[in-house]
Order: structure tokens, then sequence, then C-alpha cells
């Protein structure tokens, strides 16, 4: 499914006579959408992944407009590498990829929320969440190892 800020998770593509028309409308909606996102000075805008079905939090990320109309388009998340300045096809070498099941923005369209399928580990560290770490008690604390 291409062009969507929501997308049907159980869906593989156009389910009846009318979706052409739907993919249309829903193209025209996505661009506007994207042209109503506040971008940073760099261009860019915060994007959370976190799991479809369980609602763990995984990862935050940076996405431009192309990575994003790249993601609308595939229904892969990609991102941008800051430490890069290029994109970021999630899981192109390691195969732990994320599938976009529905994107979400913010009341100030500053921000975004992708819910997603994950394949593997999130984190470069080979966690499932980079979000391993916390402070508790005063002392922070390792919630979960690498992945074997």
């Amino acid at each position: 499914m291409t062009g969507k800020i929501a997308q049907d998770p159980g869906s593989d593509g156009p389910a009846d006579k009318n979706s052409a028309n739907k993919d249309s409308a829903s193209a025209e909606t996505a661009e506007q959408i994207l042209a109503a996102l506040k971008f940073d000075a760099q261009g860019l805008i915060p994007a959370i992944a976190q799991q479809h079905d369980t609602g763990e939090v995984l990862m935050l990320a940076w996405m431009s407009p192309e990575s994003l109309r790249e993601t609308l388009a595939s229904g892969r998340v990609c991102y941008w590498s800051r430490s890069r300045g290029a994109l970021w096809r999630k899981g192109e070498t390691s195969g732990h990829v994320q599938r976009l099941v529905e994107l979400r923005y913010d009341c100030d369209q500053d921000a975004l929320l992708l819910l997603v399928d994950q394949t593997g580990s999130a984190c470069h560290t080979n966690r499932r969440t980079c979000f391993y770490r916390a402070l508790r008690d005063g002392a922070s604390r390792i919630l979960s190892e690498p992945e074997a």
C-alpha cells in the first residue's frame, strides 16, 4: 500500500474496485499532511518507533521529507541518518526491518509516531529496544541484554 498515513496491517493492496480512487485521495492527503509537518532548521522531524501490537517503544530517529515519502511509498521505514548525512533504510544491512503499520503525528505537527512491525532488534546494540536503560532509585540500571 502506498502513500497512506494509516495502513491496514492485514492488507496487501487494493481491496475493491474503488481502491484506485481511494489511493489517489490518500496520496493527496499524505502530501498535504507532509506539507503541514514542521521540520526543524536541518529539515528533519523526530520519529518515535513503537511496536504496533504491544505498544513497546523501540527507538527514536529522525526523518526528512524524502525519507518520509519513501516510507509511505514502500511501507518499509526509512530514516535520515544525521551521522552519515544520508537515507537510512532500517534493516538494510542487519535485516532488522520495520514495516510501517500506521503513521501518527502530534498536535503541534512537529513529531511523528510510527507504529511498526519490527523484525528482530531495533537497537544497533542488538537489543529489542534502544530504551534499555533506566534511572531507578538514583542509579542507572540495564533492563535488557543484547539478543543472541
